[in-house]
């Protein structure tokens, strides 16, 4: 039996083996495909729905789907999307009540049973913000039950980020672009002379024992050093950094910060960033009613801070201001999310500059911030 550690090679057949190896032993298979034009994740019937042969090119506020010669499948950076939208679902029904003509109140907790996922093509970040998740959500004495449930069990298969954007910052976070652990198959996709194929290391015995069933080589020397200096050159082509700094003490210097006016200024406050983020995990609850009245039903969706009613306390929201609510965002994600977590929030994934309508770049207002300091 392969062990953990272990590192082999597949090609095409063997990615279209591994998919179909997953959903037979009863998986949900959910990995990139191209959707609405954007890299979408998606439950997947077969590996040939990957973005094979789609590059991506993003911008702060801009996002387009090139075409590439090279028929790779993963040559693309973070999406509009995160793991989040399976783990920690926008909108989830915790209960409903019904009363009977008698008056009679029954309540039904509502716990479906959640699919056997397997993530096929989680990159080093979302790696790690599955992990923020994990300590967030599941981690401490009020669990998150549902999340908790959909977590558990959930096969991760990591691939290596080799085609950085414009907007990764991943290095100067920390998180990538190499996967160090939190997977149970780890890929690295390898195109050149000698083929298209995928280096694979062993990250757990429930990987290991599925990689037993597929139609893989031994992993030969040739493969594995390509794969290692495409991971290592990635290094170099990101192409966004945060300063290096201490961003917890930095974000908790700034508070008066004049930089705040200016980014508030051209903040639409609509939430973009925090939807997109993998690890924002805010939610609120609300109860709806049929018209009879006699059905009720509690749902548990995203709540965003940069929502008015966010803040809101008897007499009007805490932070009215679009200044405020960044100010929020950002100093929590950076700062406070420490001692709440002891880690950051952030992941360098960059889709929040992306996704932003008018190009708010995270790292250039923590540079900023760091610079109005220094001054």
């Amino acid at each position: 039996m392969t062990a953990i550690g272990a590192t082999a090679v597949l090609d095409r057949l063997g990615l279209e083996a591994l998919v179909a190896a997953l959903r037979a032993g009863g998986r949900t298979v959910v990995g990139p495909t191209v959707r609405d034009g954007a890299i979408a994740l998606a439950e997947l019937d077969s590996a040939e729905q990957l973005p094979y042969g789609w590059g991506v090119e993003p911008a702060a506020g801009r996002y387009r789907l090139p075409r590439r010669e090279d028929g790779a499948a993963f040559a693309h950076s973070a999406g509009p999307q995160s793991w989040k939208n399976f783990l920690h679902p926008q909108r989830e029904k915790l209960w409903s009540a019904d009363r009977s003509p008698e008056g009679e109140v029954t309540v039904q907790v509502e716990r479906p049973v959640p699919p056997s996922y397997a993530f096929l093509g989680v990159r080093p970040c979302d790696l790690r913000a599955i992990a923020i998740q994990d300590r967030v959500l599941a981690g401490g004495y009020f669990q998150n039950t549902g999340y908790t449930e959909r977590r558990s069990g959930t096969f991760l298969i990591a691939v290596e980020c080799t085609e950085p954007g414009a907007t990764c910052f991943c290095v100067s976070m920390g998180t990538g672009p190499g996967a160090d652990s939190g997977f149970d198959l780890a890929l690295t996709e390898v195109v050149d002379e000698e083929g298209h194929r995928f280096f694979v290391r062993v990250g757990s015995e429930e990987g290991a024992t599925l990689l037993d069933a597929l139609p893989y080589r031994s992993a030969d020397a040739a493969t594995a050093s390509a794969a290692r200096a495409a991971v290592t050159e990635a290094v170099d082509k990101m192409g966004r950094a945060m300063p290096p700094v201490d961003l917890h003490a930095l974000m908790g210097a700034s508070l008066t910060a004049e930089r705040w006016d200016d980014v508030g200024a051209r903040c639409l406050t609509c939430g973009n960033c925090t939807m997109v983020c993998p690890t924002c995990f805010c939610t609120t609850t609300e109860e709806v009613t049929d018209l009879t009245g006699d059905h009720a039903e509690r749902w548990q969706r995203w709540d965003s801070c940069f929502d008015l009613d966010f803040s809101f306390l008897h007499g009007g929201p805490v932070r009215s201001s679009g200044r405020s609510r960044y100010r929020q965002w950002l100093t929590h994600k950076l700062g406070t999310w420490h001692d709440q977590f002891d880690s950051s929030g952030c992941v360098g994934c960059g889709r929040c500059i992306v996704w932003c309508p008018v190009g708010i770049d995270i790292t250039e207002e923590v540079a900023a911030l760091n610079e109005e300091a220094e001054r």
